[in-house]
This record gives C-alpha cells, structure tokens and sequence, in this order.
C-alpha cells in the first residue's frame, strides 16, 4: 500500500508547455514542497495546450483577446482533473470563471520590458520606418506614442521563436518581457531594458500567480505558504483597475504597482492603439486598500478617456 501511494501525486500542477511555463511551474512545484515538506516528485506538473499555443497565425485580439493561454488550463481545473494553475499574471482574464480564485503569487519579478534589436541600442535609435514586431496591443500604441514613425507587423510565438525571428530579419525589434527572459536566462539578448515609467508594463506583468478552485480549502492552505504579500497586493491593485476598464488584450492598457515604505504606489495608462493619444494616472495609499485604489484610477481614466477612446 505504502508503494502504491508513492506512485499518486500529492498535487498536480497544470501548466502550458512552453518553456517559460514550464519554468515557472517548476518553480512553484519546487517552492510548495519545500514549503510543505514533501518530495518534488509528489508534485506532478500536467502540460495542457491552450487556444493560444495551438493558433500562431492569428493575431491574439482577432482569437478573442485574454483567456487563450489560460481557458482549457481553467477547464481543467473545474473538472479537477488538476488542483491548482501555474500562469504569467498578464494572461488573465480581468474575471475569472465561476468557482476560481487566484490563490497565490510568487515574489514578483522584474516586471519592465526589454528591446531586441539588431539595428539600434534604444527605440530612439530605430530608423525611420522601422520594422517593429509584436503581437501586444499595448506595446504597439506605446511605441506608435513614443515614435509615431515606425511600422509594425505581428510577432507572435514563445520567447526563443520570437529572438530567433528578429535574429532572421523578421522584424528590426521587438519587446520582450524582462522576467521571461531572465527566467530563461536569456537576458543577454535584451539590447536594452525601458524605463518602467516611459514604458508601463502589462497589468500583472514578471508576477507568477497560482489559481485554484475557490472551494479547496485543503490546497488553498498549502499555496497560501509560499504567497508573497507584496506582489498579491500590487497585482491587486493593478487587476482592480484592469476591471473597471474591461482590460483585454485588444486595449491598449498598461498598469503598475509597488509597495514602498508601507505604501502602495501605482500607476496606470491607457492609450489609443494609434499612440496618438494618451491619459494616465498616479495613485497611492495604504496597501489594504489596494483594490479601492486600482479601482479608482480605473474610473479616473474611463471618464477622462470617454466611451469611444478605444474605437
């Protein structure tokens, strides 16, 4: 008997398959047993492919925006034929589906993002008419705001598909998340990292978050081990204003926050997907008001942006 119960798994972790996933998934596997006192092997890691890993010839808004890298993962969940999801915070959906929390979060990781490109050191630098893949609407408006001049084309694939794609001369840049890269040890293809207030990162953006069924009380106290505070309190923040603006991937919206001395500070930008217009907003004050201050600039920018600033 004792054999046999070796061979089940205490937990089982679903994951997408890319490597960054996988990563990512791993980490929490090997944080949650350390955490619980149990072996690694205990915890099994199911690879689940999403909408998102199976369509690449299609930009992400014309499939429907957020939910593509998480749907099936969150499916099976429901059908608890997984207990708990490993994701990158940025691909979830504002609500969630009935029944499902995210539990936990990791500490998070650097969240700006990073510039690849063999023709120029800085977006500055590009040369008129340069070619800029992407397949985020966010980093499209932002560069179209920072330099107007620039084409761009959609870039999609994992983090290595994508490096190798600007390396063939697909595209003269690109932008990358800096935390993909590092946990990839691939940092040293960035030619530069963007300062985090010309360029607001994706709501969620470097934070690893861990989703389980609302009513598993028995894994939500295990995940609750290894949740970092600060990071579930500024991804608050930033998913509460990500709410009252209906965030997708088809708006161009950008959303950070960071607990300083005891003080949560965030801010938070939306942008035509033109770049030919933008609001933003600063917000601070007690961290247990996280979601009533995400929320509140959430309201700022939709009133000052009005109903048809998307369109």
């Amino acid at each position: 008997m004792a054999q046999s119960s070796t061979k089940t798994p205490v937990l089982r972790i679903g994951s997408r398959g890319s490597p960054l996933a996988l990563v990512q998934a791993r980490e929490v596997r090997s944080r949650l047993a350390a955490a619980c006192g149990l072996d690694v092997e205990a915890i099994e890691i199911k690879v689940i492919r999403t909408t998102g890993d199976a369509v690449q010839d299609r930009p992400l808004d014309a499939l429907g925006g957020k939910g593509l890298f998480t749907k099936e993962i969150e499916e099976a969940l429901l059908n608890r034929s997984i207990d708990l999801a490993v994701h990158s915070s940025k691909d979830m959906t504002t609500v969630l589906p009935g029944g499902l929390a995210l539990s936990a979060f990791l500490p998070r990781e650097d969240a700006r993002d990073a510039l690849i490109s063999r023709q120029a050191k800085t977006l500055r630098d590009l040369p008129a008419g340069a070619v800029v893949g992407t397949a985020s609407l966010r980093r499209q408006a932002m560069v179209k705001r920072l330099r107007p001049d620039l084409a761009i084309v959609p870039l999609r694939g994992n983090i290595e598909t994508r490096l190798r794609k600007i390396e063939a001369g697909d595209a003269d840049a690109t932008l990358l998340a800096v935390a993909g890269l590092k946990r990839l040890g691939l940092l040293h293809a960035a030619t530069a990292v963007l300062d985090i207030d010309e360029f607001l990162p994706a709501v969620g953006q470097g934070a690893i978050g861990i989703e389980s069924r609302a009513d598993d009380v028995a894994t939500r106290e295990l995940i609750a081990k290894i949740d970092d505070p600060d990071t579930a309190t500024a991804v608050t923040a930033e998913r509460a204003f990500l709410a009252v603006l209906d965030g997708s991937c088809r708006t161009p919206i950008g959303g950070h926050a960071r607990i300083e001395n005891d003080v949560i500070r965030f801010r938070g930008l939306i942008v035509k997907p033109d770049g030919s217009a933008a609001f933003d907003v600063v917000r601070e004050g007690p961290p247990a008001r996280a979601s009533e201050i995400g929320a509140d600039a959430g309201r700022e920018l939709k009133a000052r942006g009005g109903a048809d600033f998307f369109s």
